[in-house]
This record gives C-alpha cells, structure tokens and sequence, in this order.
C-alpha cells in the first residue's frame, strides 16, 4: 500500500466514525470521494472493520447503561421488570421495525438507492424535517418516560434509515423530539438504538464476505477500525456535550448545504442535466 491508499484508509475511517453518529448521513459524506475525487471502494472487509470500530465506541461510551440494562433484562426474563430491564426491552422493540424493513427491502433499496439523486433528495428532505421538529420540540419528556408506543414510533422512524441518506440517527432524534422527549433523551436513546442496528449490520457483511472469501490488507483493516472507533468515540462525547447549546440547527444547514452539493454533482455527472 502506497501513501495515497493510507490517505484513503484515515479519511474514509473517520468519515465513518464521525456520521455514524452525527444526524447528517454517512451514506452522503461516503458518496463523495467517489464522485468529486474518484477514490475506489475500500472493500467489504474494509466496511466491516469500521463498523466494529462505532460499535466498540458506542459500547464503550454506554458501558455502565448497557451492562446495567443487559443485567437487568436477563433478570426480567424470570422476575420483576425494573426501569434499566424496561428500557433494554423498548430497544429490542425499537429495533424490529428497522430489522424486519431491512430484509424485506435490502435488495431493492441495494438496486435504486444508491443514486446520488436519491441520497440529496434524502439528505434535503430529511434534514428539513429535523430542523422542524427542533423548533417545534417540548422538552418535557426524559428516556425513563419512553413507553412501548415510543418505542414503536421511533423503530418505524428508524427503517426510514434504509433510504441512502436520511441518517439514522437523525431520523430517530427527529421522531423523538416529535414526540415531546428533551434533546439528551432522544439522542442518547438514538446512540443506545444504533448499537443492535450496527451489530446486526456487521453480521451480514461478515456472512457476505465469508461467501466472497477475502484477499484484505489486515493492517490497512486495523487501522480502519482503530480510526473510526475513536473518531466515533470523540463524535458521542462532544455532539452529547454540545447539544443543549448548540441544538439541531447547525446540523440542518448543514446537510441543506450538502443536499444542494450533492444535487451539483448529480446534475454535472452522466444522469444528469448537463
């Protein structure tokens, strides 16, 4: 590997590790070193190094909730359901929605979502959306308060996420602000949601890549997973430091920003206008 590969590896990897988690679509940022600067696709197994790396992130960022509510979820199955075991249940019903979508219609959002025009219009629309709902939110709810209806609306909310470009996580903050809980409850209960979302995700690509068999560069890999981990990692920790002050808005205009780059380089390119 060359000097130019290890660029392509560190940008792609942090690029992960930063959308992953931040309501402005991984899919949109990871179309466009393709397009503006022809960079090639670093491989499957490339995918699933920097998806074990968020979820290794996100894990370890949670740790205390997660192992409090995997406890307290193990108790549950023989006993009383205390608040920790309630809420790892409404992760598991948030999840179905997105798990059942996904295969259902992987194949077909694999055939005709990967245009550059479906991801703008997604990003734009999408974005949109989460601007409205941060300005018409009443924080008056937390995540002790969510309730199986929440969970449902928000898993709904969270196979939208399919679409190229909508963004997971900003589509299930959206629906949670929609639904009245405050801007640290909807985004910490997003990130809780990510991590079957993303484990489930890692399990495929590693069914598909066991099928295709592997010539990867483990070391190119390694360190994939080692960016993008801690890039994640540093995303959770500040994006939940910041968010009271800063709100959604910087993340709308910036993905309208992005959206309209998007629409360029779909307009300039072969399916386009000019």
């Amino acid at each position: 590997m060359n000097f130019s590969d290890w660029l392509h590896t560190f940008c792609l990897a942090v690029i992960q590790g930063l959308t992953e988690f931040l309501p402005i679509s991984s899919s949109a940022h990871l179309i466009l070193p393709s397009q503006l600067l022809g960079w090639e696709d670093q491989g499957l197994a490339f995918d699933v190094g920097v998806h074990v790396g968020t979820l290794l992130a996100v894990v370890y960022y949670f740790r205390r909730e997660v192992s409090g509510m995997a406890m307290a979820w193990g108790r549950s199955l023989g006993g009383p359901c205390d608040a920790e075991g309630k809420l790892a249940w409404l992760v598991v019903l948030a999840t179905l929605p997105a798990m059942f979508s996904g295969l259902m219609f992987a194949g077909l959002i694999e055939q005709y979502g990967r245009s550059v025009l479906v991801i703008a219009a997604a990003t734009l629309i999408f974005g949109v959306l989460l601007g409205w709902a941060d300005s018409r939110r009443q924080e008056c709810r937390g995540i002790r308060e969510l309730t199986r209806r929440d969970a449902v609306m928000i898993g709904m909310a969270q196979a939208l996420a399919l679409i190229p470009g909508t963004s997971r996580s900003g589509i299930t903050i959206t629906a949670a602000l929609m639904l009245g809980f405050e801007r640290q409850s909807a985004a910490r209960f997003s990130f809780l949601l990510s991590i079957p979302i993303i484990f489930g995700a890692g399990v495929l690509q590693v069914a598909r890549l066991s099928e295709q068999g592997s010539g990867a560069h483990w070391l190119q890999i390694g360190v994939g997973t080692l960016v993008a981990g801690l890039s994640a990692l540093a995303c959770i920790h500040l994006f939940l430091k910041w968010l009271d002050r800063v709100g959604m808005m910087p993340f709308v205009w910036y993905r309208l920003a992005l959206g309209v780059v998007l629409l360029l380089v779909w307009l300039a390119g072969p399916g386009g206008l000019v």
